[in-house]
């Protein structure tokens, strides 16, 4: 075994992969919803523009 410190950062790499696991089908990216207070320039947009 070599140290990881001292590993190239192709080995560095292939020990990453293989300790890493899978987040088996979860979207790891955290979501939450639009702040309805918050101005919304792409939504004023539509507004004006379904207006006319």
């Amino acid at each position: 075994m070599v140290e990881y410190a001292k590993m190239s950062k192709k080995a560095k790499r292939a020990h990453d992969l293989r300790k890493r696991g899978s987040w088996g089908g979860l979207n790891p990216v955290t979501r939450k919803p639009t702040n309805p207070r918050a101005y919304n320039r792409a939504a004023q947009k539509r507004q004006l523009r379904a207006g006319l």
